[in-house]
């Protein structure tokens, strides 16, 4: 696991200095080493900086910018199964002098082009300068588990894994995008391809930046997209036969992310995901896999008990600990930094405590992200289905518009009802619509269109999302492939992802996700939906294979997900940040959000009055976070 950054200045106005203070602040993604060229071409001057964090062949042979013929290259990840695409090179006529994936990358580059990654296993943001056909490629791993970020804007191109390198070249021009403001509050996150910069770009996943230097023409390509499986003919396949193909595959998936040469463990919660990739890890093993888990003294928050029932029955080295609200106070000042552009899931403190504890032990992390997304396991896909579902279209919107005559405000029923308005603002607008996807999308929203608008001092403009795919998605997708389709390119992408990534890089922990390897979503994205959910069981398949493991009455419990009790810190012992921060001068001064509003929704939290302390977080976080970047 790596840093990258570079950039192509056709202004001739950077230097190698620059390329250095890009480089310097991604020492927390690498620091083992670090590497970093200057080019001054007729036309363009070229730099590529690298931090590494050494985890396969440790000696100098992996140093980066790595260089071969016309190619230079600076990369972030793992290609998993290098040694067999090696093999196949080698079969070819080249030599390798080094036990690296970066060897192999460039190597495999040089003989196949852009066609190269799609022998690839693994995760991956790779920035390839090729002198010879004058330009430089960008490419993002399918899933999108590595970071790439790129800013094009008068002459100038950057890039890097995080936004935090730009801030160190002179002519970034660090233009906040209110739209992406907009989609921040709504998520909590701004998903791709926007950041929240003007000018500035998450690639998307499974896609290539082409540049050309010698025109200044850029262009995105398409390599890899979920949506293609999706729309395969769903598989007749019998029910032990998916489980048979699919435990295979996974248990390929979960042996390759073990492939290191440093020491590895796994993020275990006691829930069927991470419990499966531990189950299925410690089979067969002789040597204990080292488990972690983060636990909470508050009892309905608290998973560690769980974890710890799963780590004593396989038998693994189990290390927990438990955080206190001074621990969450201490990690808070800390995530501006961490995350440098607002990103509001508060399950971001356990995160980043749980690889803190897991840094003192191993280098690598395996984490489960994904199986909520690939394996229907989200109430929100149920609650979609259930609202749209239940009554015809013609009732469905005459109960929309009578709703919208009525002031949620002066029904008594909602009086101090924990988030009552959003809740009935989201029922009228998803009856409104009417599609299951719709209402995913309504579900999945903190703040409602109508809500943004008492909220924000500008004209809210919704930008286009890949929340907004559903059309893309052929009719043989049901509501529930479709739903989970968009949720793999939304959700998982651009928070759950992005919160493990900077979370484990933050402490130079290289952070592995073995669910998301392509094989397994381009399996089960072709299974029927009865396999993913079935009488009323959430993640059928799945749990089917975990049962085979590990006993049923162990895993059988309600879901809690990886959250923290902030609703209880910010009434007592974080409640002043809430007062500092979210305070009438600050919120006029920096303009953007409605003073009185904000105001109230603060004001009526601290009463107790079932305001949404999700929604004051997430003001909160954007607080901090303008202190430091704008």
């Amino acid at each position: 696991m790596c840093g990258l950054t570079g950039f192509v200045d056709f202004n001739k106005q950077s230097d190698k200095e620059t390329v250095s203070k890009m480089t310097s602040v991604l020492h927390h993604r690498g620091p083992d080493d670090a590497g970093l060229d200057f080019f001054d071409q007729d036309s363009y001057s070229i730099g590529l900086g690298h931090k590494r964090l050494s985890i396969l062949d440790l000696s100098a042979l992996g140093h980066q910018p790595y260089h071969y013929e016309h190619l230079s290259m600076v990369y972030n990840g793992e290609i998993y199964n290098f040694k067999e695409v090696r093999a196949e090179l080698e079969k070819l006529g080249e030599t390798f002098v080094s036990d690296s994936d970066t060897e192999v990358i460039i190597k495999s580059f040089a003989r196949k082009g852009l066609s190269c990654v799609e022998d690839f296993i693994g995760m991956f943001a790779i920035s390839i300068w090729d002198k010879k056909e004058d330009k430089i490629y960008l490419i993002r791993d399918r899933a999108g588990v590595k970071p790439l970020y790129y800013y094009w804007k008068d002459n100038l191109l950057l890039f890097s894994s995080e936004l935090k390198s730009f801030h160190e070249h002179p002519n970034f021009q660090k233009e906040s995008d209110q739209d992406s403001v907009s989609l921040y509050l709504q998520y909590s996150y701004i998903p791709a391809p926007y950041t929240i910069f003007k000018n500035c770009w998450k690639l998307k996943p499974g896609h290539t930046l082409v540049v050309d230097l010698k025109n200044k023409d850029i262009k995105e390509l398409k390599y890899w997209d979920v949506n293609d499986f999706y729309n395969k003919e769903k598989l007749n396949i019998s029910e032990g036969e998916a489980i048979e193909e699919l435990e295979s595959i996974m248990k390929s998936a979960f042996d390759y992310r073990m492939v290191s040469d440093v020491p590895v463990g796994v993020f275990l919660s006691g829930g069927y995901d991470s419990s499966a990739v531990a189950a299925l890890l410690q089979k067969d093993r002789t040597d204990q896999i080292h488990t972690f888990t983060i636990g909470f003294q508050e009892d309905d928050f608290n998973e560690a008990p769980y974890a710890k029932k799963v780590a004593d029955y396989l038998g693994t080295k189990h290390t927990e600990y438990y955080c206190t609200p001074q621990e969450a106070v201490d990690i808070i000042p800390k995530l501006p930094d961490i995350y440098d552009e607002p990103f509001g899931d508060n399950s971001v403190i356990p995160t980043v405590l749980v690889s803190e504890l897991a840094r003192k032990h191993v280098t690598v992390a395996l984490s489960a992200d994904g199986g909520d997304e690939i394996f229907a396991g989200y109430p929100k896909f149920h609650m979609a289905q259930k609202y749209t579902q239940k009554l015809p279209a013609w009732s469905q919107y005459l109960l929309s518009r009578g709703m919208d005559l009525v002031n949620p405000k002066r029904l008594g029923i909602g009086n101090g009802m924990y988030n009552f308005n959003t809740r009935y603002d989201k029922i009228k607008n998803i009856w409104k619509n009417g599609t299951a996807t719709e209402a995913m999308k309504i579900i999945s929203q903190f703040h409602t269109d109508s809500e943004m608008k008492s909220l924000i001092e500008y004209d809210f403009n919704p930008k286009k999302t890949y929340f907004d795919g559903a059309p893309e998605l052929m009719d043989h997708n049901d509501d529930l492939n479709k739903m989970l389709a968009i949720d793999y390119k939304t959700f998982l992408l651009d928070n759950n992802l992005t919160k493990v990534d900077r979370a484990t890089m933050s402490v130079s922990l290289e952070g592995r996700e073995p669910l998301l390897d392509h094989r397994i979503i381009e399996y089960v994205s072709q299974l029927p939906s009865n396999l993913k959910t079935k009488d009323g069981v959430d993640k059928y398949i799945l749990k089917t294979i975990v049962h085979k493991h590990l006993p049923t009455e162990l895993m059988e419990r309600k879901k809690m997900g990886f959250v923290v009790p902030i609703m209880r810190w910010f009434k007592d012992d974080l409640k002043d940040l809430f007062i500092d921060y979210l305070n009438e001068d600050t919120i006029k001064k920096n303009g953007i959000f409605n003073a009185k509003r904000v105001l109230e929704m603060r004001d009526s939290f601290l009463n107790g009055k079932g305001e949404n302390v999700q929604k004051l977080w997430h003001l909160l976080l954007f607080q901090m976070w303008k202190e430091k970047w704008d």
